[in-house]
C-alpha cells in the first residue's frame, strides 16, 4: 500500500456536522478512504441571542475572548454584524484565544487572527499556557448552548477571572441518518467511524438507535471507532463502550492518521 494513501480500500464514515464535511471528507479521500457521510450535528442558532447580544454591546469591557470552536468565532462575528461592526474591527484592547487549528483559521478568515493558541488542541492546554495572568481580567467565552464542557469558566474563575459564559449557537440532532450510510452499516460494509466531538457520538448513538431499535450496537462490531481527542475519547467509551484510536494532534489531519493506525 502506497504510504501517501495510507486508507486506500478502506472506507471510513465521517460523523461531522454537514456543514462541516467538506474540509474532512477531502482530507480522508486524499489518504484514500472512501468516505460515508453521517453528519451528526445540525448547527443553528441558541434559543435565545440576548445573552450574547448583551455581551457583544458591552465588549469593550472585556480583555479576553475565548473561543472554542469555530461555530463560537462565527456566531460572534456574524451578530457583531448586527451592530454594524465585526471582529475584525473589535476594540483594540481585546485580545483573542482560540482553543484548535480550524477555530484560527476560521478567525484568520474573519480578518481578526488570535493573539493566542495554545500548543495542544484541546481546551486544558489553552489554560495551563495562557501567555498572562488571568487575576482581574474580564473573559468573554461564548460556547454551544448545551453539552459543551465548562473546563474554561471554571478554571479561568479559579485563577481570579471574571467570566461571561454565553450561549453562541446549538448543535442538535439530526432527525434520521442518511440512507446510503444506513444501508452500509447494515451490510458490515464501513471499516472505521471518526468522531469529531462528544456530540457526534451521543446524537450518532440515537440516530443508530432510532433506525435499528435496541440492538444498534452490533452494527458497529468490526467497524474501528477513533476519536478526534480525549473528550470525545471519553464519550467513546461510555456511549459505545470501546475505542480503537484517539488522533495526536487533534486535528482533521490526526483524526485521519488514526484511522489509518487503527486499521492498519
Amino acid at each position: 500500500m502506497p504510504t501517501e494513501a495510507p486508507l486506500a480500500g478502506r472506507t471510513v464514515v465521517l460523523t461531522r456536522a454537514e456543514t462541516q464535511l467538506g474540509e474532512a471528507r477531502q482530507l480522508f479521500e486524499r489518504a484514500g478512504a472512501t468516505v460515508l457521510d453521517l453528519p451528526a450535528l445540525v448547527i443553528g442558532p441558541p434559543d435565545h441571542w440576548g445573552p450574547l447580544d448583551d455581551a457583544l454591546a458591552d465588549l469593550d469591557s472585556f480583555h479576553w475572548l475565548v473561543v472554542s470552536s469555530a461555530n463560537g468565532a462565527q456566531a460572534v462575528d456574524q451578530r457583531l454584524r448586527r451592530l454594524g461592526t465585526n471582529l475584525a474591527r473589535r476594540p483594540r484592547s481585546l485580545r483573542i484565544a482560540a482553543v484548535g487549528r480550524r477555530t484560527a483559521l476560521c478567525l484568520d478568515d474573519l480578518g481578526a487572527p488570535a493573539d493566542f493558541v495554545p500548543p495542544r488542541f484541546v481546551a486544558d492546554s489553552l489554560v495551563e499556557h495562557f501567555p498572562v495572568s488571568a487575576w482581574g481580567l474580564r473573559i468573554l467565552l461564548p460556547r454551544v448552548q448545551s453539552g459543551g464542557r465548562t473546563v474554561l469558566a471554571e478554571a479561568f474563575g479559579e485563577a481570579g477571572a471574571r467570566v461571561v459564559e454565553v450561549a453562541a449557537y446549538e448543535s442538535r440532532c439530526p432527525e434520521t441518518l442518511p440512507s446510503a450510510t444506513a444501508e452500509a452499516l447494515q451490510r458490515g460494509a464501513a471499516d472505521a467511524i471518526a468522531f469529531s466531538s462528544g456530540k457526534t457520538v451521543e446524537h450518532t448513538a440515537r440516530l443508530l438507535a432510532s433506525g435499528f431499535g435496541d440492538d444498534w450496537a452490533t452494527l458497529l462490531q468490526g467497524i474501528a471507532v477513533v476519536s478526534i481527542g480525549p473528550q470525545t475519547s471519553r464519550v467513546c467509551l461510555e456511549q459505545l463502550g470501546r475505542l480503537d484510536a484517539e488522533a495526536d494532534p487533534h486535528d482533521l489531519p490526526g483524526l485521519v492518521d488514526a484511522c489509518a493506525r487503527a486499521l492498519a
